[in-house]
């Protein structure tokens, strides 16, 4: 069957009325590889499969790159449909906020105000709201979002069990170029120059990985980051972090966590010209 594309949430509504299993893959377009591995591992887990395009102003700051971050509807759904996508949902600011988002979901400051959003204020308050939205949209039984965005994926999952949604949720793999660089739609933001360099922050996290794996103690560790962070300033990166920290809540890892082999998570942002790019890799 065809792709269909939706703009408005009678139509959605209408479409995917009676349906029970249906498998949602939320998205801000301009989509690449990673986000068509995510829609294959949707449809191994539900159907039909929906995806929603909608750049969501709530998780930007004023000084960040809502207006001019790429709108590529068009060829978005071209790959969608490739892809194996069955619907889109593709509404407008005023479809999805007919009036002023009054009413917002507000996640724990503990892992909510660290990492990205220590550096993005109210970034992940504007995920959570817009991600309860469309599930609500789509009502959806399980949805799909890339590891590669860590701590979103954590915060969504967290919200969905606090908030007793009946919506598993599904970690796909960060998708890479052949080179490690993360995909990610802001790349197309870097120079030829920027993206020759950019997988210099993998690598950087590729070291604090084996470090970690290599044993360390707290002191170790704190070194081994600012080792990574002073390596990549060097280099003509502005690093806001490179970190070591526990997969299970973001904390950093005690004494205790690291003799007993406590599952971690390496992760960094850093920005490279004026691009800010963010990647993680579990130990």
């Amino acid at each position: 069957m065809a792709l269909r594309v939706f703009h408005t949430l009678a139509e959605l509504r209408a479409a995917l009325a009676g349906e029970r299993r249906t498998a949602f893959v939320p998205t801000m377009g301009n989509l690449h590889e990673g986000h068509l591995s995510l829609i294959r591992l949707a449809r191994q887990h539900g159907s039909p499969v929906v995806a929603s395009i909608f750049v969501n102003r709530l998780q930007f700051a004023p000084h960040e790159d809502f207006d001019t971050y790429p709108r590529t509807l068009e060829r978005d759904c071209a790959l969608l449909e490739e892809a194996g996508c069955d619907i889109v949902f593709a509404p407008s600011e005023s479809e999805l906020y007919p009036q002023p988002q009054g009413y917002k979901v507000q996640p724990p400051p503990e892992l909510a105000d660290i990492l990205e959003g220590h550096f993005r204020p109210g970034f992940f308050t504007g995920v959570c709201t817009v991600v309860l939205k469309l599930f609500n949209c789509v009502q959806p039984r399980v949805a799909v979002f890339g590891k590669k965005d860590y701590q979103q994926l954590m915060v969504i999952r967290n919200m969905v069990r606090q908030l007793a949604l009946p919506i598993d949720i599904v970690g796909g793999e960060t998708g890479r170029a052949a080179d490690g660089l993360a995909l990610s739609s802001r790349n197309g933001y870097l120079s030829a120059d920027e993206r020759g360099r950019a997988v210099e922050l993998s690598q950087a996290l590729g070291r604090l990985r084996q470090a970690a794996l290599s044993g360390l103690d707290e002191a170790g560790v704190a070194r081994a980051e600012a080792e990574q962070m002073q390596a990549l300033q060097q280099l003509g990166w502005q690093p806001d972090y490179v970190t070591l920290r526990r997969q299970a809540d973001l904390q950093s890892p005690t004494a205790e966590d690291l003799r007993h082999g406590e599952p971690l998570v390496v992760l960094a942002a850093a920005r490279l010209g004026t691009t800010r790019l963010i990647d993680n890799m579990e130990v």
